[in-house]
């Protein structure tokens, strides 16, 4: 999570010298954008970026803190070290300039996530000590619904429960996507108000090229007519079942998986927070689970296999056809 009361210092008269460093590449790139601002807005006009990479002339620090523009009084000096590793002679010129930065100009080192070993270096403790610092942390799974609901709120937008969890579902693990699916919704909604669950599972469906929710409920709740129309859909495209293989052999692996929770006692909640059950998903699993039994859906796993043979053409057979078939028998709750 970002720092409020870094952001908001920005505002003030800058600092000399600010440290940005941690494994998430967006808050890093937005966190320099801020202090890019920052110090436009007062007047540090002339700015200079160094990208230390291969053989890396460290002297050019030191002239860039020496030398002033023709026409700013002011300077913004940028140092990305993308490897977080300066080497020896570059951590002796780090430790130089962390011991007196140039009046009037604030400079900015920008480091990747930094291990316990590259965080105890001379250089590295100088910068934290003599710089105003924002460690940019991993953005985890429990912590996402948070940061998204929390940009979400920016926008002027709420969001339902049950569709935050599908946003950050499709999102885990990549938090520049996760900003993408936000600015897409405040696109969407740009009036604000409640993002409910269908409207998440539009946006999603969008990026995703099919409605991985509305398959999932066809087939679960044994529509056949829709999922021929699905499969009609999806084979007009030209590709392989790829994508559509990947969603029935995940929420197939969830029903058996449903099946065992329920066997040992689990709370519905419990389940749903487990199997990413959202909504009324929970139930159309339930309903499939009851129709097509754990020995069928076995055997449909075995069959999602023989597609992905079939697929990689080390098994004779049309991808397409053996998936309809499959996804047809799963409808009547017979054996694949």
């Amino acid at each position: 999570m970002q720092d409020v009361a870094w952001f908001k210092a920005l505002k003030q008269p800058l600092a000399a010298a600010y440290l940005v460093y941690g494994e998430e590449d967006l808050l890093r790139i937005e966190a320099v954008d801020a202090l890019r601002a920052a110090a436009r807005a007062q007047e540090y006009f002339d700015k200079q970026v160094l990208q230390v990479e291969g053989h890396f002339d460290w002297s050019l620090l030191k002239e860039a803190a020496q030398s002033m523009g023709l026409f700013a009084e002011r300077k913004l000096i940028e140092i990305h070290i993308p490897t977080g590793k300066p080497g020896k002679e570059g951590g002796e010129a780090l430790l130089q300039a962390a011991a007196q930065f140039s009046p009037d100009t604030v400079t900015v080192l920008v480091l990747p996530g930094m291990d316990k070993t590259q965080q105890k270096s001379k250089w590295f403790q100088a910068w934290l000590q003599a710089a105003s610092a924002l460690e940019c942390k991993e953005v985890g799974a429990k912590q996402l619904p948070q940061w998204i609901a929390g940009r979400l709120q920016q926008q002027g937008l709420q969001i339902d429960r049950d569709a935050l969890d599908v946003l950050a579902e499709r999102v885990e693990g990549n938090l520049l996507a996760a900003k993408q699916e936000i600015d897409k919704l405040a696109l969407l909604h740009p009036d604000g108000g409640q993002i409910n669950l269908q409207q998440a599972q539009q946006a999603v469906a969008d990026v995703a090229r099919f409605d991985v929710f509305d398959l999932a409920q066809s087939w679960m709740l044994g529509n056949a007519q829709r999922v021929l129309h699905l499969c009609a859909s999806l084979q007009a495209e030209g590709d392989e079942p790829v994508l559509l293989l990947w969603a029935v052999s995940e929420d197939l692996r969830a029903l058996l998986r449903l099946k065992a929770m329920q066997a040992q006692g689990e709370g519905e909640q419990t389940i749903r927070r487990n199997l990413r059950l959202w909504g009324d998903k929970y139930f159309w699993a339930e309903r499939a689970l009851r129709r097509i039994g754990v020995k069928n859906t076995l055997a449909a796993l075995q069959t999602c296999a023989a597609i992905d043979r079939q697929i990689k053409g080390a098994e004779a057979g049309v991808a397409w056809q053996t998936t309809e078939q499959l996804l047809l028998d799963l409808c009547q709750g017979k054996a694949a």
